[in-house]
C-alpha cells in the first residue's frame, strides 16, 4: 500500500488538500490500469526519475534533431526498451515528439492504451516531484506495486483521427465516463488521456489542487484563496515557458 505523502518537514505551510491529492495520485500509480500492471506503472515512475540524469536524453536534448542521436537510455532496466523510450522522451523532450516517432513506438510494441497510461504516469510523477523540489523537501519513495492484471477495458464512444490516440467523443461518452465531461465538454489536454479514463480523473484531482478545477478555469474572474486570476495566469504562463510547454 502506498504511504500517504506528508510535508511536515516543509519550510513553509502546505495547504491541507495537497497531501491528500498527492496521496491519492501515489496510490493510483501502484494500481494496475487497463493496459499496464502495477509493477509496470511503478517501474515507469522510476524511469521518470532516471530520465533527468540519462546521458542519451541529454545528448538528444542538445541535438538539432533528436533522431540523429542513437544509443541506450540510462534507466532502471525493468521495462521494455520501447516503454523506456516513451517515458524518457515524454519526460525530457516532449515538445519535439512527432507522429513518426509515435508510430515507431507502436511498431516496437507500445499499444495506444499503454502509451496513454505511460503519459499519465509521467504527468503524476513530474508534478509531485517538482512540487517537492520547489519546497526543498525529499522526493517521496515510490509506492510498492499492488497485485492485479490489466483489465484491457477500452471505453465506449472512442473516436479516431483527431489525435495520435483515440479519444472519447463527448457526444458519445457512455455512462461510466460522463463525469469526464462536465457540461458536455472539457479541455483537450484532459481529453487526450480519455482512452484511459482513470488518468483523466487523476489529472483532474492534481489540477484542482495545484491550479484550478476545469470549471474554475472557465470562469475568468475566479482566482484562488491567495491569488487573483491575473496573478494565477502570470505564474502559470511563466512556469509553462520555463518548462517549454508547447501546448
Amino acid at each position: 500500500m502506498a504511504v500517504a505523502p506528508t510535508y511536515d518537514s516543509a519550510p513553509v505551510p502546505v495547504r491541507s488538500d495537497l497531501p491528500g491529492a498527492h496521496g491519492s495520485a501515489w496510490q493510483h500509480l501502484a494500481r494496475a490500469g487497463p493496459f499496464l500492471t502495477g509493477a509496470e506503472r511503478v517501474a515507469a515512475a522510476a524511469e521518470v526519475r532516471s530520465a533527468w540524469d540519462c546521458a542519451l536524453c541529454a545528448a538528444r536534448k542538445d541535438a538539432l534533431l533528436p533522431e540523429h542521436v542513437q544509443g541506450a537510455h540510462d534507466g532502471a532496466g525493468d521495462l521494455p526498451p520501447a516503454m523506456v523510450e516513451v517515458v524518457h522522451r515524454v519526460t525530457t523532450d516532449s515538445g519535439r515528439l512527432s507522429p513518426k516517432w509515435f508510430a515507431a513506438q507502436a511498431e516496437a510494441g507500445v499499444s495506444d492504451g499503454a502509451y496513454v497510461e505511460l503519459v499519465g504516469v509521467v504527468v503524476t510523477v513530474v508534478s509531485i516531484d517538482q512540487f517537492c523540489r520547489g519546497l526543498g523537501v525529499p522526493l517521496h519513495p515510490l509506492p510498492e506495486p499492488l497485485p492485479g492484471a490489466p483489465s484491457g477495458r477500452r471505453p465506449a464512444g472512442l473516436s479516431e483521427g483527431e489525435a495520435w490516440v483515440p479519444m472519447i467523443d463527448p457526444r458519445a461518452a457512455g455512462p461510466p465516463e460522463r463525469d469526464l465531461y462536465p457540461g458536455g465538454r472539457t479541455g483537450n489536454v484532459l481529453r487526450a488521456l480519455s482512452l484511459v479514463p482513470e488518468e483523466v480523473r487523476n489529472l483532474k484531482t492534481l489540477s484542482a489542487a495545484h491550479y484550478l478545477t476545469p470549471g474554475q478555469m472557465l470562469d475568468l474572474s475566479r482566482g484562488t484563496d491567495a491569488l487573483d486570476r491575473a496573478q494565477v495566469e502570470l505564474v502559470a504562463g511563466r512556469v509553462s515557458a520555463l518548462r517549454e510547454c508547447f501546448y
